[in-house]
């Protein structure tokens, strides 16, 4: 129920992330993942193929996709500009009317 009035009060805008991470150590079909210091259990049920050092592409706990390492590192750093910027600091859309 709540999350039907969740998408209602959402008009449907909602959106799922899928971040990437490093995997820094594997065991029996699951690994650690780091995500830029903060380091979670991943299933590897989707990408068997994937080894320590590989960069994974991870929703809802699984890891979806391998990653090209240098595509990677560039959405880590988009990530960590956007989320350095304080609430103020937010780009703002120009008013109506001008430029």
């Amino acid at each position: 129920m709540a999350r039907r009035r969740v998408w209602r009060e959402n008009k449907g805008n909602l959106m799922c992330l899928a971040v990437p991470g490093r995997i820094i150590s594997m065991k029996k079909g699951s690994a650690e993942v780091d995500f830029s210091g903060i380091k979670r259990a991943v299933s590897l049920d989707l990408v068997p193929a994937a080894k320590k050092g590989d960069y994974v592409l991870v929703h809802a706990g699984f890891a979806i996709q391998l990653l090209d390492p240098g595509e990677a590192v560039k959405t880590l750093e988009l990530f960590k500009g956007i989320f350095s910027e304080g609430p103020g600091d937010a780009p703002q859309a120009p008013a109506a009317g001008k430029p």
